[in-house]
């Protein structure tokens, strides 16, 4: 209410000072705008030769004193006259007699404490403006004048999150490990009594889209303590100190609420290694990370508890003093679901929701390998989407696998023109692609092939089904992948005896697998066991920008020769299936032209009846229901 009646005189203050500068500065020029000045001997040759039609005389004076007036009129011709007399006081006797209508105002009294209000208004209203903001600038000022010196945090107290740990799936080890800070805020003394102190901060890593804010929330919702949500880049401003200064206000309004917890996402925006980048050791974002150092250094946990929990996906640029036990004691891993943590992810996104009975989740689970908590939620959403456009009353397996293809390709882009060359190449060129991972041993089976464009590159695409989620891969694993890459290049090389730009991407791919190979993992025999090249520890704005080599240029050059090889020989693995089956290439792309989408049932036919034509041994048939989806080739 007193805000209220403050603006509310301020407003008035403001009206008034308008008003008062318009009558006092306003007003002449006016006048001045709708009369003519002449001088007053002028005035009177007019007033003797009968010329004016109408006069007003309007006295300046008090009664007793010289007469001085305004006189203003107007001439017969309808032009109109200003100007000033002294002494006046038979004018209008003299006018009158000539026959003009003339008109006299009587002079107005000036009140002294007006004259001396109008006078004074201007300076007492900056006098009071410069009072105002300099009140409210005061820590204890009710405006937000210095507001951009207070943490942006959102405090959550009687709102608190009500998300719980089983709103939270696909992470249990992480669960269990946020277990013990829950049960410290809830319960500290049984910890004291063992001499036991909880992690001051807990730094929670993992890819973009896996739950990491979800999880922290939960966490506050099961403490049921006071939560503070923000941002890293919501300390760091264009002024100097600013983000030192929030950070001292969020950790002192967290010591009025303890217990209670403080999040940070996205971390890495003001905790990145010091002395790298623009500005050295004293531009405002080290400023910022020195003061949350000495904050962390600071928590008094024998008093309360307050205990910050933060996110990041790049632990890798963080600053040692950051992570250092004692500051951020305890990193927990936020990592990519399995089958059954996708399983436990989809449920969870799938509730207040209609399925079809034909919806399998362990199915999806495994069709998914590779997808964080982000892309199944949006899966579920596309599916949704896609039921509700096709007017389905419940959303059905059909729905969600078309979601599924959307969330790992895109949609699809029927409108975009292509020639019939240009669709024989595409559908040669993925077809060579599904042969060859039908053909080698170990290669993740085909689910689908399809020569509809996707998204904004892909003209047609090949997806791949692991049959269980994989965490190595051997080197006879890395040849397979790297020959179905190159096999759409070859089929295009085998048939029409050209190649294309099509097989960039898979160019690309396969280049970077090779090269993996010799430099990392020690699979080239002329080379050995041998590492070859270090990440930069120097970090230029956030951000590995070379390679430090260390080795000569002669093993480069070798290394080059070695990767070249790789692709050479994988090359000529595939060229050799797809020659040899080149009648199957014919038959199953000339298919796929007429249908344009081959799923993993009529392709596996396919494939048996010309391996029996062949009089090779019949291809061994795919189950699609006991597979997950995964790898996909893209005709960049």
């Amino acid at each position: 209410m007193n805000k209220i009646v403050k603006n509310l005189g301020l407003y008035l203050v403001l009206i008034l000072a308008v008003v008062t500068m318009v009558n006092t500065y306003l007003t002449p020029e006016e006048v001045q705008k709708q009369y003519d000045e002449i001088s007053y001997s002028q005035f009177l040759k007019e007033l003797d030769a009968g010329k004016i039609k109408i006069l007003q005389i309007r006295n300046n004076t008090t009664p007793g004193e010289s007469t001085s007036a305004v006189i203003q009129g107007e001439l017969d011709g309808g032009q109109r006259f200003l100007t000033y007399g002294l002494d006046v006081s038979g004018l209008a006797d003299k006018a009158a007699a000539k026959g003009v209508m003339v008109t006299v105002e009587a002079p107005q009294r000036n009140v002294w404490w007006a004259t001396l209000l109008t006078s004074l208004f201007p300076t007492l209203l900056l006098i009071g403006v410069w009072v105002y903001f300099m009140n409210n600038m005061q820590p204890g000022g009710s405006s937000r004048m210095m507001a951009f010196s207070r943490s942006k945090a959102k405090l959550f107290l009687d709102n608190k999150p009500k998300i719980k740990f089983d709103s939270v799936a696909g992470c249990d080890e992480a669960k269990e490990e946020l277990q013990e800070v829950i049960q410290f805020l809830k319960d500290p003394e049984k910890f004291k009594k063992l001499g036991a102190k909880v992690p001051k901060g807990v730094l929670l890593v993992g890819p973009p889209g896996t739950g990491k804010t979800l999880l922290a929330r939960a966490a506050a919702g099961e403490a049921d303590v006071p939560f503070f949500s923000t941002s890293g880049s919501e300390f760091v401003e264009m002024l100097v100190g600013v983000g030192a200064a929030r950070v001292r206000d969020l950790f002192t309004q967290a010591k009025k609420y303890q217990p209670c917890l403080i999040f940070i996402d996205e971390l890495d925006a003001v905790g990145r290694h010091r002395g790298a980048g623009l500005g050295g050791g004293h531009d405002e974002r080290e400023q910022t990370l020195n003061q949350i150092l000495v904050e962390l250094d600071g928590f008094d946990t024998d008093k309360g508890s307050t205990i910050l929990i933060a996110a990041t996906n790049r632990p890798d640029i963080l600053d040692p003093a950051l992570l250092r036990p004692g500051r951020f004691d305890r990193h927990i891993v936020v990592d990519k679901p399995d089958v059954k943590g996708r399983e436990e992810v989809l449920k969870v996104h799938m509730k207040d929701k209609q399925f079809a009975d034909d919806v399998d989740v362990g199915v999806l689970a495994r069709q998914t390998p590779g997808l964080v908590g982000a892309d199944l939620e949006n899966l579920i959403n596309e599916g949704a989407l896609l039921a509700a456009r096709r007017d389905h009353e419940k959303i059905t397996m059909e729905d969600l696998e078309e979601g599924i293809e959307r969330v790992m390709a895109g949609p699809e882009r029927k409108s975009r023109l292509i020639s019939e060359h240009e669709k024989k190449i595409i559908a040669y060129h993925e077809t060579g692609h599904a042969i060859v991972a039908k053909i080698l041993p170990g290669a993740d089976p085909v689910h689908k092939i399809s020569i509809i464009p996707r998204g904004h590159a892909a003209l047609g695409y090949t997806l791949q089904l692991p049959e269980e989620d994989r965490f190595l891969m051997s080197k006879s694993d890395l040849m397979n992948r790297i020959s179905i890459l190159l096999s759409g290049r070859v089929s295009e090389e085998i048939v029409f005896n050209d190649v294309t730009s099509g097989a960039a991407n898979d160019l690309e791919r396969a280049t970077q697998i090779a090269r993996q190979m010799v430099t990392e993992l020690g699979m080239s025999e002329t080379l050995g066991l041998v590492k070859l090249g270090n990440k930069r520890q120097e970090i230029f704005l956030g951000r590995d920008i070379s390679e430090d080599r260390n080795y000569s240029e002669e093993i480069a050059y070798t290394i080059d020769k070695e990767v070249k090889t790789i692709i050479d020989d994988c090359y000529e693995r595939a060229k050799e299936i797809l020659t040899e089956h080149r009648d199957l290439l014919d038959k199953i792309a000339n298919v796929l032209l007429e249908r344009e989408v081959l799923d993993s049932e009529d392709f596996n036919k396919l494939m048996n009846e010309g391996a029996e034509q062949s009089d090779l041994p019949p291809m061994p048939d795919i189950r699609v229901d006991k597979l997950p989806k995964s790898n996909h080739d893209f005709l960049a």
